[in-house]
């Protein structure tokens, strides 16, 4: 007799869901005890760490990542983390815990109300109304993770595991095919738009971070003559940040935007959404006059976007049908290099400020180097500073919420374990994440994160200052990140001067390829 579980793990052999992030809980006990030799487990200490590690993995992999979490508490832990996966189009197969099924209706402890918990953030939810119906619904969250690119959501009650399974073959389909190419008449449209602009610009995002697509926007730009710009809060760049046309990122706000792109009778954006905003400020977000259009390959921009034109189909394939029709055919070659700088003069005593972290970083990494950022406050000088030069280069939570820098970092290295990869955290942001430190301990993973230590929430303070008023909350400088991540198993220094920073630098850069233990680097900032 084969059961529920056997056949739920033939399904995850079957779609390459060979790795699964969790905490564990006592509802999941008949899934976990006993785990196949083929399926590795990957313990994080917090429910967000798990869904963190899990989400840089599939980013880095480009496939979804397996998350199992622990009824009502473990599910409500992770919420936020699974919202960044699913404004960052992260496929995630989560399975969820759920108290043993005969006596659900008694309300016994750890029973979880589920339904709707993690709100409209997973792309799919079901508890199936049946144990055997428990494979197909992991194989339909699968698929639809995958189409949909979120989080898709399974609630199994802790005694369908073990329950007889169904010999009838899965409700779900065996292969699935997805193309979003796009037709000739949207092609046409949008080379005629291109054609009759005097001044066109291009604005690129998240969904074009792919060299398919990187390769056609450099090809399309040089034909054009035409100005890149990076969307706002973008989880991913979808451009090469140091190509003479790249002309940096967009502001987040109506006012700046529009004295942006206000000399341009066209603006064309690919991969994001029209467009990122941040604080409310008034009036339209371009200059009357100005036309815009829009590629993307996700619904949800598409539908919320206020567009003259918009194409629902795959960037990379219709930024090349466009360049094919367009006069001046380009091979997409034009860049700058793609090697680092020589290292720029740093006072060895001089104290430290975020751009000179930035400087002294960029001076020194490699051109795949994978930076994952969550340093709000100096995130400008990040943006400005450190380019990034390859697909993945560059890898943020577009959703907002704190919590993201330190466990995607270390997915990704797990997915990417050849590719250098560095954490630019603030202080605060590190400690909402703090907890994932130890899997990178445990599990050798060699991430260098770079903690910008300024011991208080300084972008909130700006803002407070903005705002014209005193925050109420105090500074925080009784932390110590350094120490915290002793306590979690990782090596751990701190520098305060330009010579200790570059001095750890020239050491530990050269080693990020192959690296196979984690370094907390924390930068204390001058006041």
């Amino acid at each position: 007799m084969s059961t529920v579980r056997e056949a739920t793990f033939d399904v995850l052999r079957r779609r390459g869901l060979d790795r699964l992030f969790a905490n564990p809980g006592s509802t999941e006990i008949t899934l976990l005890t006993d785990l196949p030799d083929d399926l590795d487990f990957v313990l994080a200490l917090h429910e967000g760490s798990v869904v963190g590690l899990a989400t840089g993995y599939a980013t880095a992999t480009d496939r979804p990542a397996l998350v199992v979490l622990h009824t009502t508490a473990g599910l409500g832990n992770a919420v936020g983390a699974l919202a960044t996966a699913r404004v960052n189009r992260t496929p995630l197969v989560v399975v969820v815990g759920q108290q043993d099924r005969r006596h659900l209706a008694a309300r016994p402890f750890l029973a979880g109300d589920l339904d709707g918990l993690a709100g409209s953030y997973p792309v799919f939810t079901t508890m199936p109304a049946r144990p055997q119906d428990v494979p197909g619904a992991v194989d339909r969250a699968f698929h639809e993770a995958v189409t949909a690119r979120g989080p898709a959501v399974v609630v199994v009650p802790s005694d369908d595991w073990y329950a007889e399974a169904d010999p009838r073959p899965l409700p779900s389909p065996v292969l699935v095919h997805r193309g979003r190419r796009p037709d000739e008449a949207s092609v046409r449209d949008l080379a005629a738009l291109v054609t009759a602009a005097r001044s066109p610009a291009l604005v690129v995002g998240a969904d074009a971070d792919s060299e398919p697509a990187w390769a056609a926007l450099v090809g399309l730009a040089g034909q054009l003559g035409a100005p890149v710009w990076q969307e706002a809060f973008s989880a991913r760049a979808g451009f090469p940040q140091d190509h003479p046309l790249f002309a940096g990122h967009l502001p987040p706000d109506r006012a700046a935007l529009r004295g942006v792109l206000g000399g341009h009778d066209l603006v064309l954006v690919v991969g994001a959404p029209v467009f990122r905003q941040y604080q409310y400020v008034p009036g339209d977000l371009v200059e009357p006059g100005t036309t815009i259009a829009l590629v993307t390959d996700d619904p949800e921009d598409v539908h919320h976007s206020r567009v003259d034109l918009a194409v629902l189909a795959d960037p990379a394939a219709t930024v090349a049908a466009l360049a094919s029709l367009l006069p001046g055919v380009s091979d997409g070659t034009s860049r700058t290099s793609s090697v680092s700088q020589a290292p720029p003069s740093t006072d060895p005593d001089g104290p430290l400020d975020a751009p000179t972290v930035f400087t002294e970083l960029a001076a020194r990494v490699p051109a795949d180097t994978v930076v994952v950022e969550e340093t709000p406050s100096s995130r400008p000088d990040l943006n400005r500073i450190v380019p990034a030069r390859a697909p993945l280069g560059y890898l943020s939570a577009a959703q907002g919420g704190l919590g993201f820098g330190v466990p995607a970092a270390i997915g990704v290295k797990m997915g990417a374990p050849t590719r250098p990869v560095v954490a630019v955290v603030g202080d605060g942001s590190t400690l909402y994440g703090v907890q994932a430190l130890w899997s990178a301990a445990h599990y050798g993973v060699g991430v260098l994160v770079l903690v910008m230590e300024n011991g208080r929430y300084a972008i909130m303070d700006g803002l407070a200052a903005a705002a014209g008023g005193k925050p109420p909350w105090p500074a925080f400088t009784e932390v110590d990140v350094a120490g915290l991540a002793g306590s979690l198993g990782c090596e751990a220094r701190r520098v305060a001067t330009g010579g200790d920073l570059t001095a750890v630098l020239d050491e530990v850069v050269p080693t990020l390829a192959d690296r196979t233990t984690p370094l907390v680097v924390v930068c204390a900032l001058r006041s």
